[in-house]
């Protein structure tokens, strides 16, 4: 055999040689930071769908006003046909008017019986200007209507885009604020997510109670607490907390009968730690069981044991708006 067919035999062999001699103890490290790196991209991985999301809302909100764009272009065209009819009657007016100086200069030259005739040719014109005037002042009155009601529409329309855009910032600054607060549980089985204009804070229930009941653990009620010190401030915010069950059927004949049953008094859990440990409004404050009926995932039971608390802000001032 020759050196050249030998060369790939005798590099296996040394490759074989080398990684014997790696240390036990490097291998560890490579692993580990392996593992490093791909928890850096699942976090990349979650920023962008809170990105996406994001962009999503965005879209939505530029949809809605240009929707009311086309609405305000709709009234400002019909305000410009009654203009246009406006102006053809005084048009008409100028028109009667001549005739009728035509007429009475005819008037003043003509004989008794085509005098008599012009009279009254002459009173039915300038019956039938009067009422001519009359209609024109109505139509210029409803045209000014119209614009004055247009600027209203218009500054009212603007108010509401202040009015929402200041209640996605002030949902922003919360959300940031809520994560901060509990960055310790993020990705253990909470997640923190804005969309529709709410905060949403999903917390597994591994995260909060044993399995199969409604009393909070120590680590649950550390958790639970943060949450509410971190939204306590916010004067004008309704708080959701909503208990959710997997498809399990309950066992055992104590209190608690049924899914429904299970995820209201986890629910209800939830919410008197929240009110014990700080200045929650409790007007403002709800509980409610969901059940087994809206998993977020059908193929991970855990997931779908959870503990929602969605943060809305109050709308009643910006209903007023939409209503007038």
């Amino acid at each position: 055999m020759t050196f050249r067919e030998r060369l790939p035999l005798l590099l296996l062999l040394l490759i074989a040689l080398f990684s014997a001699c790696v240390p036990a103890r490097k291998y560890e490290e490579a692993n580990n930071r392996a593992k490093a790196l791909q928890a850096e991209s699942d976090a990349a991985t979650a920023k962008a769908r809170d990105a996406q999301t994001a962009l999503e809302e965005m879209r939505a909100s530029q949809e809605e006003s240009q929707r009311r764009l086309v609405r305000l272009q709709q009234d400002t065209s019909i305000m410009g046909t009654s203009l246009r009819n406006m102006t053809g009657q005084y048009d008409k007016i100028n028109a009667l008017n001549n005739e009728l100086l035509e007429k009475y200069n005819r008037l003043l030259a003509g004989s008794g019986t085509e005098n008599r005739k012009l009279l009254t040719d002459l009173e039915a014109l300038r019956l039938d200007l009067m009422n001519r005037e009359d209609s024109l002042g109505a139509l210029a009155k409803s045209v000014a209507d119209k614009q004055s009601a247009l600027a209203a529409r218009e500054s009212e329309l603007t108010a509401l885009q202040a009015e929402l855009a200041a209640k996605d910032a002030a949902m922003k600054a919360l959300k940031d604020r809520v994560s901060a607060a509990l960055t310790g549980f993020e990705g253990k089985g909470l997640t923190v997510v804005q969309k529709d204009g709410r905060v949403y804070v999903s917390m597994e229930n591994k995260l909060l109670f044993p399995s199969g009941s409604y009393a909070v653990d120590a680590q649950g009620r550390e958790l639970i607490v943060k949450l509410a010190k971190a939204i306590e401030g916010e004067k004008e915010l309704n708080v959701m907390v909503e208990g959710h069950t997997d498809t399990d059927k309950v066992q055992g004949g104590g209190a608690v009968k049924d899914n429904w049953d299970l995820s209201v008094m986890r629910a209800t859990s939830v919410v008197r730690i929240m009110q014990e440990s700080s200045k929650l409004d409790p007007v403002r404050v709800t509980a409610a069981g969901r059940g087994e009926y809206i998993p977020v995932d059908a193929a991970d039971k855990a997931k779908n044991r959870r503990i929602e608390i969605i943060l809305a802000p109050d709308l009643q001032e910006l209903m007023k708006l939409v209503k007038d």
